[in-house]
């Protein structure tokens, strides 16, 4: 266990599918420890929108080891609620749609993998961190004290992610249905297992 200021703090992992309610509880408890919140998920959506933006994301898709030319030099940083991708604020474009059709597949990469991994492990030594994320307390870090799994049915998961969406859309009529979403996180789940 890593000390501050004599206190013990520890690495906590919350694991879970899509939209189960991972970043909102990880955040929450890391708030109220004093910890550092690290989500997991928006690394690699910031991967997924530099693919998308690149224009690589056909290229990829065809030839997936070109991801390692797009993962050369990349930069995902925190800095309070902010993400920075290669300095720039993604924290609003990460979140979109087409990102979250896509995330998947782009993080389904041994490149990625193994890229946003070390970036984590070296985020989370040696200070008290709450991760959210896939595979956190299982391969980033197996040695976490705490490990969390949370779940939620496809409904209630769509209904969370439609509620995100809207919060941060001018116009809702461009949102998609709870029908698509739901069958988007069916997918993703299947996709992911």
């Amino acid at each position: 266990m890593n000390q501050r200021n004599g206190e013990k703090r520890i690495i906590i992992a919350i694991d879970g599918p899509a939209a189960s309610g991972k970043s909102t509880t990880a955040r929450k408890v890391a708030e109220r420890l004093g910890y550092t919140y690290i989500d997991t998920g928006a690394m690699y959506r910031s991967v997924t929108l530099k693919a998308i933006e690149s224009g690589m994301m056909d290229t990829i898709r065809s030839c997936p080891e070109k991801v390692e030319e797009l993962l050369a030099g990349i930069s995902v940083s925190f800095s309070g609620d902010r993400i920075l991708l290669d300095g720039s604020d993604v924290t609003l474009a990460i979140r979109e749609n087409r990102i979250s059709r896509e995330v998947s597949f782009i993080s389904s990469l041994k490149p990625v993998r193994d890229t946003m991994r070390q970036m984590q492990q070296d985020m989370g030594r040696g200070r008290g961190v709450v991760m959210d994320g896939r595979d956190i307390g299982t391969v980033v870090f197996p040695e976490a004290e705490l490990k969390v799994f949370l779940t939620a049915d496809a409904r209630q998961r769509a209904m969370r992610r439609y509620a995100e969406l809207a919060a941060k859309s001018a116009d809702t009529a461009e949102l998609p249905g709870l029908e698509e979403l739901e069958q988007e996180i069916l997918d993703r789940d299947r996709a992911d297992a």
